[in-house]
């Protein structure tokens, strides 16, 4: 009987036993399964959340995208009609000079009397109408991407463009290319005040777009275009999605319009030139640190020819046409006596880099080129100095090389790889803007191949000029420009206190 029991006791026991493991693993399975589905929902939601900010991040309103195009399609349009309004202008010069070349007698004054004029049109203008409008314009649309410099496009892009006509077409050592970013750049704020665009992305991003479309239109070099506009004007331009975008969308635009026109073939022909064997390099890297002392000089320079020419008119208008008439008059007596020595000199750079001059005359050229080139853009004259940069780069570039190629001969050196680094090179060191100078050359001559020597030159004419102390030549000019701005707003606040005072 005890034993029975014992027996009872011992199987109920090891079904309650059996029972509680049961329910163990059943509690421990459900616990399992609830976690996982709740890990499986706060996966699902966490994956959720991401996607939704993907979307956000990149949800560009697509009324800037729309008004970029517009901007880049106007801005096309104004290079087109300028550069061929430009050239109309000179071959009437030049052809009126032709028909007259047979009388000396006519042809000094002539030449002197025309250009005068022409010049003293932009001059006037610009003094008159829209005072920034002097210049290269590419500082005040740094200035206006900062919010420092007004942009007054309704009176800007028609001085710029009929004054522009007037400087450059007297034979000015001038460029398109700042003409070109400042009335894209001012075309930008005009599509948005037209469309009544109030937010200040929109405002920033169609500015930078029609600077951008600008220098594409003005170059061919849509690459560039974008690359101005993010180097450059990096410390200025708010890089945003929106902002990259509409550039592309703009710069797509401008150089789609200026290549229906004017076709898709090189803005400079030098024709395919040969590639830089590895053993030359140090040679390039010599030729830059050349340009980076030159560079420096050269902004120097600049700055105080700025200052000699304001010192001297001191904001008299009638001063300021008189230099406007002697300096497009002296252009336009140089373009009978030396033609290279005048204008913007993308028709010299092809006859330099095919080895047409010897080392003396192209170094003639360079100092000839140089003093022109500084007493043109720092008077104030409507015109940039891209152009002129690069004319020069490729004068001493084209120097450097044929003198190499004599010093070291076993190199079977081509004088024509130098001076495209050489164009580059100046441009670098000045504005301090090495990937753009590369991008630029190498999209107006259409020597692809030559990209490693341009980045030896280029980047070693920047750290010399940097090491130097030599300041970027448009951020110092805009420098320049806010410090004025500030001492006149000063002086009418005294001149104000003056008078209640006087009362």
């Amino acid at each position: 009987m005890a034993g029975e029991s014992a027996g009872c006791a011992l199987k109920s026991a090891h079904r309650l036993f059996v029972l509680l493991i049961v329910q163990l693993i059943h509690n421990l399975t459900m616990t399992d399964s609830t976690e996982q589905t709740s890990n499986i929902g706060d996966l699902r939601m966490r994956r959720g959340h991401f996607i939704r900010t993907l979307i956000n991040r990149d949800k560009t309103p697509l009324i800037i995208l729309v008004m970029a195009g517009v901007v880049g399609v106007i801005t096309g349009l104004l290079g087109v009609g300028f550069d061929r309004g430009v050239d109309w202008i000179q071959q009437q010069r030049l052809g009126t000079l032709a028909k007259v070349a047979d009388y000396a007698i006519l042809v000094w004054p002539l030449a002197f009397i025309m250009s005068a004029l022409l010049a003293m049109v932009g001059y006037y203008l610009v003094r008159r109408f829209a005072p920034e409008a002097g210049g290269s314009g590419i500082p005040e649309i740094e200035g206006a991407l900062d919010e420092m410099r007004p942009v007054r496009w309704w009176r800007v892009i028609p001085v710029k463009f009929i004054g522009g006509l007037g400087t450059l077409g007297a034979g000015m050592v001038l460029g398109r290319e700042g003409p070109m970013v400042q009335m894209g750049g001012n075309t930008g704020r005009m599509v948005v005040d037209i469309f009544r665009l109030r937010s200040a992305e929109a405002r920033h991003s169609l500015l930078a777009t029609g600077a951008a479309a600008g220098l594409s239109a003005a170059f061919n070099a849509p690459l560039a275009g974008i690359l101005f506009v993010i180097e450059e004007m990096r410390t200025q331009f708010r890089y945003s999605l929106v902002s990259i975008k509409a550039v592309f969308v703009g710069v797509i635009m401008s150089t789609i319009v200026y290549r229906y026109f004017n076709g898709q073939k090189a803005l400079i022909d030098v024709g395919r030139l040969g590639d830089a064997p590895l053993n030359t390099l140090w040679l390039y890297l010599a030729l830059g640190i050349l340009f980076g002392v030159v560079g420096v000089i050269f902004n120097a320079l600049v700055f105080r020819t700025q200052d000699m020419f304001i010192r001297f008119h001191g904001g008299d208008w009638r001063k300021l046409l008189i230099i406007g008439g002697l300096l497009g008059g002296l252009c336009g007596l140089l373009g009978v006596v030396q033609g290279e020595t005048a204008g913007g000199g993308f028709s010299l750079i092809p006859i330099a880099a095919a080895g047409n001059y010897g080392v003396g005359m192209l170094l003639f050229i360079f100092i000839a080129r140089a003093i022109t080139t500084l007493l043109c853009f720092g008077s104030g004259a409507p015109g940039g100095i891209f152009a002129p940069m690069l004319a020069l780069g490729t004068m001493l570039g084209t120097a450097f090389g044929l003198s190499c190629g004599h010093f070291f001969p076993e190199y079977n050196i081509e004088a024509g790889t130098f001076a495209i680094a050489g164009m580059g090179a100046l441009f670098a060191a000045s504005v301090r803007a090495p990937l753009t100078g590369i991008v630029l050359v190498l999209e107006m001559t259409d020597n692809y191949q030559l990209i490693l020597p341009m980045i030896v030159t280029c980047l070693g004419a920047t750290l010399i000029a940097q090491f130097m102390g030599g300041k970027p030549l448009y951020s110092a000019i805009l420098a320049r420009t806010l410090q004025r701005q500030e001492q006149a707003a000063e002086a009418a606040k005294t001149s104000k206190s003056a008078l209640e005072t006087g009362k």
